[in-house]
């Protein structure tokens, strides 16, 4: 019990680590409806990397081979500029789609098909898409953005650009603390600890860390079920607890969280935690979701898919540098 008292600074740092998680988490479920899933992945695992890896480097004495991890950081930089000019071409891809949908409709119904190759590939509209709502609107129409939000419960539409991407670099910069944060309550750079008091263990530290992220978790979601933000429709406990629509899909969305995490941290243990921060590949994984599975992008500009190949481009170049720049830890 003594040694748990004396641990309480390494403790309160890991603590804070999930703090910082959770609210990154959840300010990222806030951007996708903004930005979209590929963008708001993509500019937060920059930001993450840019800070948190930059924190972690001084933080571990160097550790990670400099030459070749900030010209990966440098990458990631170039990668978020790129994300956020993805989500203004897409935005005024989706505006034209949407204008040009109201001007040539009847009574609604778009059935006019875009034939002029100067204008953005966006409404190959058929009447299958609206019958009786029986079929489905093609990825990428005027119908098929307008299905989607009203579907949402938090509508987007008219929307200013920049609330999306404040609500991402928000979520980036949160995110980009929680890996420093951790790497203080296992190595106690700043010396918080009396002498001959242990550094907690990577596994002592992850239960704090996860403890905290949950705690506020709860906190917060059954906050917004009464008090919502952004314009979203209340809710009530009840309401939630009968509704297991998309459960399963969140609670096995939860464990891959936390393993993964789990995970980069015993690397970061072994081989510095700026290294580490390589696994913010998930981008590349939400990308082949978001634009194969989710029709993100579909009939957008050539300007926009131009961006988005730059985009993915650095991101895969930045992983690797960042990779390569992996150190090892001294004993401490």
């Amino acid at each position: 019990m003594d040694q748990v008292q004396d641990n309480w600074p390494s403790v309160w740092f890991a603590s804070a680590g999930g703090v910082v998680l959770s609210l990154g988490n959840l300010s990222t479920q806030y951007a996708w409806a903004f930005v979209g899933l590929s963008v708001t992945e993509v500019i937060t695992a920059s930001i993450t990397v840019v800070i948190g890896t930059t924190l972690n480097y001084y933080l571990d004495d160097k550790i990670n081979k400099a030459e070749i991890l900030f010209p990966g950081v440098g990458c990631f930089l170039i990668a978020v500029c790129l994300g956020s000019a993805v989500h203004a071409s897409n935005a005024a891809d989706n505006k034209e789609k949407l204008d040009y949908f109201s001007n040539d409709s009847t009574n609604g119904v778009g059935t006019k098909d875009v034939t002029d190759s100067t204008r953005t590939n966006t409404n190959t509209v058929d009447m299958n898409d609206l019958e009786n709502g029986e079929e489905k609107a093609k990825a990428g129409t005027a119908l098929f953005l307008i299905e989607v939000e009203n579907k949402r419960a938090m509508k987007v539409f008219g929307k200013s650009t920049y609330i999306g991407l404040a609500i991402t670099f928000f979520a980036g910069a949160c995110l980009s603390l929680f890996s420093p944060a951790f790497n203080l309550a296992t190595n106690d750079h700043w010396h918080t600890l009396k002498d001959g008091v242990p550094h907690l263990s990577v596994y002592t530290a992850f239960f704090y860390f996860s403890v905290s992220s949950s705690l506020l978790a709860t906190i917060l979601n059954f906050t917004f079920l009464y008090r919502p933000v952004l314009n979203a429709p209340k809710s009530s406990l009840m309401c939630y607890v009968n509704d297991w629509d998309g459960r399963g899909w969140a609670l096995l969305a939860g464990l891959l969280s936390g393993f993964g995490n789990g995970l980069q941290f015993m690397g970061g243990q072994a081989a510095g935690y700026a290294a580490a921060d390589a696994v913010q590949a998930l981008p590349l994984v939400s990308t082949f979701w978001g634009v194969i599975l989710f029709g993100e992008y579909r009939r957008s500009s050539g300007r926009t898919y131009t961006l988005i190949a730059g985009m993915l481009i650095m991101f895969i170049a930045a992983v690797a540098i960042l990779m390569a720049s992996a150190g090892k830890r001294k004993s401490n």
